[in-house]
């Protein structure tokens, strides 16, 4: 029985039950039960208070930010890159007058109003969905102590002064949903100056490929190698890297456990360069 037709049966067994005697009432009741399913006790209320005519609204303030406004602003966030709502809120008003110009967008004043008048928390909130839609990957970073203490820490801001050839590495798993079997890795390495970015294929998830990679990158390179800053993965942190940097006189740094900020430009052109060419399916 449907809720509706349960809220009927209240509303058509109510008079009755009030206007009933004591035996009356037994038997109404013990048909209520049967044909509703309720507790009995839950039936007693429930025939003792009927059905309300006029039912509190909800409270809350009603969505602002619907329909239109919201499919135009998640068009606008698709062709910036997916960037945050911090980022794309104070060029939205010169996006869409681009794009207007170009007759991509015709907007109704009413959205026009609306979107220009979102803040970078309504952006965000309103775009949580489509975020949710477009996936993520799956992190393999397995933390590394052993040689922790033995290498400095460098954050985002002490990069002011670094010269071309200080570069950010990082791994990215092409492994799909799941991190169970084989399946390809790219290291992406990109020049804090200059922002430079070379992607290398690992075939396997061992330090050894890494070390071995990392030869080939000194070539690929247009200028040397200075030093090579990494996260706390026990892929990078460990002797075999360590003693690499240290032949070729590399300098060699880590950020901060949990810190994804101090590897912000790699980061950023592993949604740029590598998620956004390959997608997130499993090589």
């Amino acid at each position: 029985m449907s809720k509706r037709s349960k809220n009927d049966l209240v509303k058509r067994t109510h008079p009755r039950c009030l206007q009933a005697n004591r035996s009356e009432k037994t038997r109404i009741l013990d048909e209520f039960v049967v044909a509703t399913g309720f507790h009995r006790k839950h039936a007693i209320r429930t025939l003792r208070k009927g059905i309300p005519e006029f039912r509190r609204e909800r409270r809350g303030r009603k969505r602002t930010y619907t329909g239109e406004s919201v499919w135009v602003l998640a068009e606008i966030w698709r062709i910036c890159d997916c960037i945050c709502g911090k980022r794309s809120q104070p060029f939205i008003p010169e996006m869409v007058k681009v794009l207007e110009r170009h007759n991509e967008l015709a907007l109704d004043p009413e959205t026009r109003v609306l979107l220009l008048q979102m803040s970078a928390s309504t952006i965000d909130r309103r775009l949580a969905p489509f975020r949710q839609q477009r996936g993520r990957g799956k992190s393999t970073t397995k933390p590394g102590t052993l040689l922790k203490d033995a290498i400095a820490v460098r954050t985002f801001a002490d990069w002011d002064d670094a010269r071309a050839g200080f570069v950010e590495i990082d791994l990215v798993a092409h492994c799909g949903d799941t991190v169970a079997g084989q399946y390809l890795q790219t290291l992406t390495t990109t020049d804090v100056r200059s922002g430079w970015t070379e992607c290398l294929a690992l075939p396997h998830r061992r330090q050894e490929a890494v070390s071995a990679v990392m030869v080939g990158l000194q070539a690929r390179l247009p200028f040397p190698l200075l030093g090579v800053d990494s996260d706390n993965d026990s892929v990078f942190i460990n002797d075999t890297l360590k003693r690499f940097c240290e032949t070729g006189q590399v300098t060699f740094a880590r950020s901060r456990p949990y810190r994804k900020n101090d590897q912000c430009y790699v980061e950023q052109k592993n949604w740029s360069v590598v998620r956004k060419t390959i997608g997130y399916r499993p090589l």
